[in-house]
């Protein structure tokens, strides 16, 4: 892999070309001149918030500022071409329909690619399943069910194009699961794509709107009347996106009002559940809950709470969840000064979702910090700093 700029160095690059002074930046951004020159020359990490901040005040995407650090630049650019090409042409499909046992298969590999994190492979089947998922509900008689696939598959393209980096492609997608969810007046569906429209604005750094989003859809859903284990599933995932958004809000009450909602519905549970590519459950509750500890500057508590969850991750996360949490782990060690902590969390990490965290903007701010830290001197940081693109 080429070595790519991180965030703090994109920040300083984009500064320059506008002119624009640390001080002045600094204070548009309503951070410290301290934190900022540290964040540029990389011995503080460039934390979600801060990094809207500094993208609103430098009239940028958070996209542009986070950088694409991909495995396999050129392979992925087709790849992404070709799913935008079947996305755009989503009435159009030009491939033939699949048998509704063959459908299903399909659409099981595809969500098992997304939960093992597994997204160069799902990005490679993305575009013809698309098409076939498709065709199958064009040719159902207006079948419900085989809308829901489609727009479950739209879910997994979502995560792709999230991931890699692609808000435009997002947002995008986000639409056509709507359409498809719209084609199957079931509540779920819609939740789902709320779930991932919100998470746009979250990508953005527009965490006020996408409050706005889960609070219409939470509404919406509790109108629909349903019940059930997967009211409690798609209820308490949009009050986990609304967690997220609220602790990077600095909206304490909000935070804790969403958490408090979501875990009486994970209570309900017999254990951690995925439908239509959400998780959720106690596991996955306690996963949110600390890392909104660390959005509200609580990185203490965080690493308290990690303690037992660490060298028992809750039964029945796939590894895009185990993934995070050790990613979040990371980030709060690493805000407690436990630097041997960090990095063995980041290890972990690698060991369980290794595309996830090579990728992953909070990783690779909390691997940039340890790699000029501790000045490029131990092998396991080089390693993993070659592996997210920190160094050639």
């Amino acid at each position: 892999m080429e070595s790519t700029p991180a965030a703090g160095e994109n920040i300083a690059v984009l500064r320059k070309a506008r002119g624009i002074g640390q001080e002045r930046l600094a204070r548009e951004a309503g951070i410290s001149y301290s934190y900022l020159s540290k964040i540029e020359v990389g011995t503080r990490a460039a934390t979600p918030p801060v990094v809207a901040a500094i993208a609103k005040a430098l009239h940028v995407t958070t996209a542009r500022i986070y950088g694409q650090p991909f495995l396999g630049p050129s392979e992925q650019a087709d790849l992404l071409n070709d799913l935008r090409g079947a996305v755009r042409r989503h009435t159009l499909p030009k491939e033939d329909a699949l048998s509704p046992s063959r459908l299903r298969e399909e659409l099981k590999r595809a969500a098992t690619l997304r939960a093992d994190t597994e997204y160069l492979e799902l990005l490679r089947i993305l575009p013809r399943l698309l098409g076939q998922v498709t065709a199958s509900a064009m040719d159902s008689g207006g079948d419900a069910t085989a809308w829901g696939y489609v727009a479950d598959i739209y879910g997994c393209a979502y995560a792709v194009a999230h991931r890699l980096g692609q808000p435009d492609l997002a947002d995008m997608i986000v639409s056509r699961q709507f359409w498809a969810a719209q084609q199957t007046w079931n509540p779920q569906a819609e939740a789902g794509a709320a779930w991932n429209e919100a998470g746009t604005f979250q990508s953005a750094g527009q965490y006020d709107d996408g409050l706005e989003i889960v609070e219409r859809a939470i509404s919406k859903y509790e109108a629909a009347g349903a019940g059930g284990a997967e009211r409690a599933v798609h209820l308490g995932s949009l009050h986990l996106r609304g967690v997220v958004l609220a602790s990077r809000h600095k909206d304490a009450n909000a935070t804790n009002a969403h958490l408090e909602r979501a875990w009486a519905l994970a209570e309900q549970l017999p254990g951690d559940v995925l439908q239509h590519n959400l998780t959720f459950g106690v596991g996955n509750t306690a996963l949110y809950e600390l890392a909104a500890h660390i959005e509200l500057g609580k990185p203490d508590q965080a690493a308290e709470m990690s303690a037992p969850l660490i060298d028992n991750p809750p039964a029945g996360l796939k590894p895009n969840r185990v993934g995070r949490l050790f990613i979040d782990v990371a980030r709060a060690r690493l805000a407690t000064k436990d630097l041997d902590g960090a990095e063995n969390a980041l290890k972990r990490a690698f060991s369980v979702a290794p595309q996830m965290t090579e990728i992953h903007p909070m990783s690779r701010e909390v691997l940039r910090v340890l790699f000029i830290l501790h000045q490029r001197s131990k092998p396991d940081l080089m390693e993993m700093a070659k592996r997210a693109g920190l160094t050639a």
